[in-house]
């Protein structure tokens, strides 16, 4: 098999053309073409007046060995290399063969489903536990109180419950992690098998959407269980248990081992193997790691806002006359500046043809994130807007000058006021753009609908965040209206406030991806630190399995 790359189409190209593409760039008559499979379809954009379709394919040809010798090794003609993912370890026969070697999940996230997988599909049969609810139940209580019907329920939200976060989100299925060993192929594989449609295995940029991620969570969870593996919900872990270890002055032992767990309802369970995929959220169990003494550390993040915009101004703005096209789809874009402040602004989580919504997991707060169904047909395109925060803007926060949480507590700061200037009723703070630029409250807004739900009140949002991240967002703007004509609409809406960027904490590790200072503790994906998205996160959970598997695998052996 040879894989070709970079063949370039015209938006309007017959259904034949990538094969008569395919037979100029090998320089093969058709005979000698025996198959061809897409691998990837990306759009170069570059040129307005002359959009391009980009595609990599895998082919089968006769005389193989002649045809790549007669390319002498181009990049853009090579051998396709073997995509495929290969298991590491297996369990032994009869396991477990004690409740305490049955390793643990916590979270239902995409990192924690996807250990859970890889540990049931390796004969491990795991127990995953997920304190919010299963998918059907908990998007009728999200939904319930984004359309105000239900109250708020700290449990059961965008937050916590099966699927994770990305449950509601546009569902975006790429990243730039280094992926040698093709974890990224098994997790779109194993993603269509659980019912997600085939193209996201040849999308440039894939995504799923809301509601057909709530298809594929119930997949996953159904092939975890037919594995062997359990799965609990309504179930939160409210502490791990914990032994400490006697250590001589040369061992290399780490002073904690994990024994076990403590659930809500007092239930104790034993376990030695344990993978704590607790979402970015999972404020409490932060909390309570740090009073058990596990290994805790301050990590970088943003905050910022949502800025939402007509569609097809976006439409426009990144593909001119070809606007509309049904090759293309909604727009999409992503925008940086590095201000003269030192600060960082970028667009975060952009979501076309979606809508703006409530992510609070805590009561009385305010968090925005943004989602897109698989259409992404909605009238606004949003994306977060936000700033990286600086060492110096966590002073005066947590409870030392050194603490690792003390940006869990400026987010808490920055949601209660968002929650005070949208009215206290969990509707969120929003400002014209026009507006914000000239430093004015706003109180209506223009054209441009916000689709934040419960709802928004008009309000100043200078007042929302530190001063310096103001400034730098003042500076931004019309910088990114230069390069996206139209950012700058004075109707375009901003929304507050957006906090959960990624953790605010890492739980460090050791190159075996167990805690640095607790033995059977496998820290993982976004909440530990280690993941920034559902892609990512799935890749951690599935390195996390085999770590796991392969110390467990040891232990059962030299016992």
């Amino acid at each position: 098999m040879l894989r070709i790359t970079e063949l370039k189409l015209p938006l309007d190209h017959s259904p034949e053309a990538l094969e008569e593409a395919i037979l100029r760039r090998l320089r093969i008559p058709p005979d000698q073409l025996i198959s061809h499979h897409l691998i990837k379809r990306s759009v170069d954009a570059r040129r307005q007046d002359r959009i391009l379709l980009i595609y990599s394919v895998d082919v089968e040809v006769r005389a193989e060995a002649e045809v790549l010798r007669r390319h002498g090794g181009k990049a853009k003609v090579r051998k396709a290399a073997d995509r495929s993912y290969k298991p590491v370890a297996h369990a032994p026969v009869g396991f477990p063969l004690s409740a305490q070697q049955r390793p643990v999940v916590v979270g239902a996230g995409p990192c924690g489903y996807f250990a859970a997988l890889l540990l049931a599909q390796m004969g491990f049969r795991p127990l995953l536990i997920e304190r919010g609810q299963q998918v059907k139940l908990r998007a009728l209580q999200t939904f319930g109180f984004w359309k105000g019907r239900r109250a708020f329920a700290p449990e059961s939200n965008v937050q916590f419950g099966e699927g994770g976060a990305g449950t509601f989100s546009d569902g975006k299925l790429y990243s730039q992690v280094s992926d040698p060993e093709h974890y990224g192929r098994k997790v779109l594989e194993e993603l269509v098998a659980s019912g997600a449609n085939q193209e996201i295995l040849t999308a440039h940029r894939p995504h799923i959407g809301t509601f057909r991620l709530a298809t594929v969570v119930r997949g996953l969870r159904a092939r975890i269980e037919a594995l062997g593996g359990e799965i609990r919900f309504d179930c939160r872990m409210d502490e791990l248990l914990l032994e400490g270890r006697r250590q001589e002055p040369s061992s290399t032992a780490k002073p904690l081992q994990l024994k076990g767990i403590r659930l809500a309802d007092g239930t104790e369970l034993n376990c030695r193997y344990l993978v704590l995929a607790p979402g970015h959220s999972a404020r409490d169990s932060f909390f309570m790691l740090q009073r058990l003494g596990v290994a805790l550390e301050a990590k970088p993040f943003s905050i910022g806002f949502r800025i939402e915009h007509p569609q097809t101004l976006i439409d426009r703005a990144r593909w001119g006359t070809m606007a509309g096209h049904p090759q293309l789809g909604p727009a999409e874009y992503k925008l940086v500046h590095h201000a003269s402040n030192g600060r960082c602004v970028y667009s975060f989580c952009m979501c076309p043809g979606g809508l703006v919504v409530g992510a609070t997991s805590e009561l009385e707060m305010v968090v925005t994130n943004g989602m897109s169904q698989h259409t992404r047909n909605e009238r606004n395109a949003n994306s977060g807007l936000v700033v990286n925060l600086l060492p110096a803007d966590l002073k005066g926060y947590g409870q030392s000058a050194d603490d690792p949480l003390a940006g869990v507590a400026l987010q808490r700061h920055l949601e209660r006021r968002a929650f005070q200037l949208g009215g206290g009723d969990y509707r969120a703070p929003a400002q014209r753009l026009e507006d914000f630029l000239a430093r004015r409250p706003s109180t209506c807004l223009g054209s441009v609908s916000a689709s934040y739900r419960p709802g928004v009140t008009p309000a100043d949002l200078n007042q929302s965040l530190p001063a310096a991240l103001i400034e730098a967002l003042h500076e931004a703007l019309p910088v990114f209206a230069r390069r996206l004509p139209g950012y700058d609409h004075p109707d375009a809406v901003l929304t507050a406030v957006e906090t959960r960027t990624s953790s605010p904490v890492r739980l460090p590790r050791d190159d075996q991806l167990e805690s640095s200072n607790v033995a059977g503790l496998f820290p993982a994906g976004e909440g530990a630190g280690y993941a920034g998205g559902i892609l990512s996160a799935a890749i951690d959970g599935i390195r996390a399995a085999e770590a796991l598997a392969g110390q467990l695998v040891a232990g059962s052996s030299s016992a």
